[in-house]
């Protein structure tokens, strides 16, 4: 093997990303922006899993005639799109959903709450918490079909919901949930009032939540028995109970038409009492 080539001394990411913008050739750009990304303490494949920048690469997304460009313009390699496909499965890459984010996230509170969270004396306190809401107007998941086509589902346009309450114990396995009509002060009081009855007699619960409205209203009436932490602003991925929001909705909730607001009601019941019937699948969920 030929031996790793150094870093200059005289260059650091921001020397690099200057020319990079100012350049106008796109595989002249790309390479000073992956040498950049290295300087600031990254690898190659991390600047290529950040997916494209839109003003330098023309488009939002990686898609396999993108990567192959950018092999050939960063190594002189010539692939086909279906090794590349190939290569990717092999790495453990796959095409997946992209969760939304809020673009005003703290970074560090975010990095500060892990630090938190991963403390011993809080790695047994769940339950996080969440609302799921369900609804005539539902979600459409993904179908295997064939190559070349584009399957269908049915999507109802009425707006009929119901809100799933739902909050687990990765740690035991457990669930505690409601299906209610509102999100508010008093649902969300009788919420806790059903956590606080799963919980074990003479434990305490910390109650993972976001910072909505309804959860840290004074007049909400909180059991004995738990305590409240507050997630940082806009970074509901934090709480595990997400995860399994969306394994209901991808496996039981979605591609439906409902009825009325009792049938969704009564889906919702079915989905949850499923869920909290498989402590093995709330830990592995839970523990993403």
């Amino acid at each position: 093997m030929r031996r790793a080539i150094g870093l200059r001394k005289d260059f650091d990411g921001p020397a690099l990303r200057r020319p990079a913008r100012m350049s106008k050739s796109v595989p002249q750009a790309r390479r000073l922006l992956a040498l950049a990304q290295i300087y600031d303490g990254g690898s190659r494949s991390e600047a290529v899993e950040r997916g494209p920048i839109p003003a330098i690469h023309g488009v939002v997304r990686w898609r396999l005639i993108d990567l192959r460009q950018w092999l050939h313009g960063e190594f002189a390699v010539s692939l086909d799109g279906t090794t590349v496909s190939r290569e990717l499965k092999r790495l453990g890459y796959l095409r997946l959903t992209a969760r939304p984010r809020h673009h005003a996230q703290n970074e560090l509170a975010m990095e500060a709450f892990r630090t938190w969270a991963l403390q011993p004396r809080w790695q047994r306190s769940g339950p996080p918490s969440r609302k799921a809401r369900v609804g005539q107007k539902n979600t459409i998941t993904r179908h295997w079909a064939k190559r070349g086509t584009r399957p269908s589902a049915p999507k109802n346009q009425r707006t009929k919901s119901a809100y799933i309450f739902g909050a687990i114990c990765p740690e035991e396995g457990k669930g505690a949930g409601l299906v209610l009509s509102f999100c508010n002060a008093e649902t969300m009081t009788l919420h806790l009032a059903e956590i606080a009855l799963a919980v074990a007699p003479g434990a305490h619960a910390v109650v993972l939540m976001e910072q909505a409205g309804w959860h840290m209203i004074g007049k909400l009436k909180v059991p004995g028995n738990i305590s409240i932490v507050a997630l940082p602003a806009k970074c509901p991925e934090l709480n595990p109970v997400e995860n399994v929001c969306q394994f209901m909705r991808d496996n039981w909730l979605s591609n439906h038409i409902f009825t009325s607001y009792d049938n969704i009601v009564d889906h919702c019941c079915e989905a949850w009492n499923k869920l909290a019937d498989q402590p093995w699948r709330i830990m592995t969920i839970g523990r993403r």
